[in-house]
């Protein structure tokens, strides 16, 4: 029944297929957006700043649980308002990518801090209040842009191709995989690192296909992309709705 209490889900295989995949549409979806349909970056950050604070507000105000549409939704905004923010300040303030990774892995370090000092936990198991919560996106948020710098950094700053960055990042994630399950590396640690690194894993996957082969890419179709990732993403949703309903009908039962 405690499950059933948390306002984020349990982290299983499928949650990490779908958070990959929101990293990835995060991605490609605000390129298309900003670039591809001629919105601008600002617009389109405004715009999906402006939805993700009007989910956030049902979030708190009505649900206060997990429900997986809304849950996911907010992550793949996020993802997008994240890539936004960074490619903002990089293409049109100027902030290079190396200054802006530092200070978005320094916000993250404090706010970690902070939510440990306030709840003696960095657990995701113990979010069922409503400020955990709050620090929980908040750090999600950060993950994202934070992500998207180092992402760009090792692909176009380093200058070692979208290939080369995929395997990178692929190969961290595996690594911290063999420290959790195999060293027996702390549980909330691996998550964390894990949960960070799948945002240039994502956001790699998505230049990767997208660009040009000249641009070290497959050259795929953005609009395809984004259409092929969102139908397996509402897909795995609708599942993890179906499961999430399965068991809360089996608790109504018991009692």
């Amino acid at each position: 029944m405690k499950k059933l209490l948390l306002r984020v889900p349990e982290v299983t295989f499928v949650f990490w297929v779908i958070k990959v995949l929101s990293t990835t549409v995060g991605e490609t979806g605000a390129d298309f957006l900003a670039f591809d349909l001629g919105y601008g970056m600002p617009k389109v950050a405004l715009a999906m700043s402006a939805l993700m604070a009007i989910l956030l507000f049902i979030q708190f105000s009505r649900l206060k649980r997990y429900v997986p549409v809304i849950y996911w939704s907010i992550v793949v905004l996020m993802s997008i308002i994240g890539t936004l923010i960074t490619d903002i300040l990089v293409d049109s303030l100027g902030f290079s990518l190396i200054t802006l990774s530092i200070v978005f892995l320094i916000t993250m370090i404090a706010g970690f801090i902070v939510w440990y000092i306030n709840e003696k936990t960095l657990s995701i198991h113990s979010i069922d209040t409503a400020k955990r919560e709050m620090y929980y996106w908040f750090i999600i948020l950060l993950a994202f842009a934070l992500g998207t710098g180092v992402g760009d950094l090792i692909s176009e700053g380093l200058s070692l191709g979208y290939g080369i960055a995929l395997l990178l990042f692929s190969g961290t994630i595996a690594l911290i995989a063999f420290d959790f399950y195999v060293l027996k590396m702390n549980s909330v640690l691996t998550f964390w690192l894990a949960f960070i690194m799948t945002r240039p894993l994502g956001a790699s996957l998505g230049d990767f296909m997208t660009k040009t082969a000249n641009d070290g890419g497959l050259g795929m179709s953005m609009t395809t992309v984004n259409i092929l990732f969102f139908f397996v993403i509402i897909c795995l949703v609708t599942y993890l709705s179906l499961m999430l309903q399965r068991d809360i009908s089996f608790e109504k039962s018991k009692q």
